[in-house]
């Protein structure tokens, strides 16, 4: 039996960072959660815009920066448009940045839920004995990436290190300890199956 199998997971994760905060009517450190909406504020010609969250435990608010004191004429109207409309693309765009978020706040939760959509590339699982996996996300998600598959195909964590060890699975970009890091965008996964027992179960979770 012989064949590649190459398939496309779209990973979508699917709660938004948490800003931990330092409420002063909760009287505590407290996670905010995203409102779903932008406040934008103009002086004269100049644009602020902030993505709006409310504390969890009393609705109280805080503002995460978007734009600051930005001449309108630098702003894309389509941007401009996008913000006054609360755009729900642009909103999980900002929602899910956590690098930003950690610069102004600091301190932030994270979710590792995720939905993964399915996409067949090339091949038939009855005819493959090798699997090709291909990542790609659209936020990025502390969800690892050996938990991720171990997940999704129905395995155990241990036996993908022992894949590894035995070079049955490649993954690339590599680097050391990569299947204890959080799954990254473009990465790509190979694992031969040929000869192992559950191939055609396997193969059938990867393609949901």
């Amino acid at each position: 039996m012989s064949g590649l199998l190459r398939i496309r997971w779209a990973i979508v994760p699917e709660i938004a960072r948490r800003p931990l905060i330092d409420c002063n009517r909760c009287g505590g450190v407290i996670p905010y959660r995203c409102s779903g909406k932008f406040r934008v504020n103009a002086n004269g010609k100049r644009i602020d815009a902030w993505l709006v969250y409310r504390c969890t435990g009393c609705d109280n608010s805080w503002n995460f920066s978007i734009l600051e004191r930005r001449n309108r004429r630098d702003i894309a109207p389509a941007l401009l448009m996008a913000l006054e409309s609360n755009d729900p693309t642009l909103v999980r765009c900002h929602a899910f940045d956590a690098a930003a978020l950690r610069k102004q706040i600091g301190r932030i939760e994270e979710f590792s839920d995720v939905t993964v959509q399915r996409q067949l590339l090339d091949g038939r699982p009855e005819c493959a004995s090798a699997l090709m996996l291909e990542l790609r996300l659209d936020a990025a998600t502390p969800l690892r990436l050996d938990r991720l598959l171990a997940g999704k195909l129905g395995i155990s964590r241990s036996r993908l290190q022992a894949w590894q060890e035995r070079q049955s699975l490649a993954i690339e970009p590599d680097g050391a300890k990569v299947l204890r890091r959080p799954a990254r965008d473009g990465t790509a996964i190979r694992i031969d199956l040929a000869g192992e027992a559950d191939r055609d179960a396997i193969l059938s979770a990867a393609c949901g």
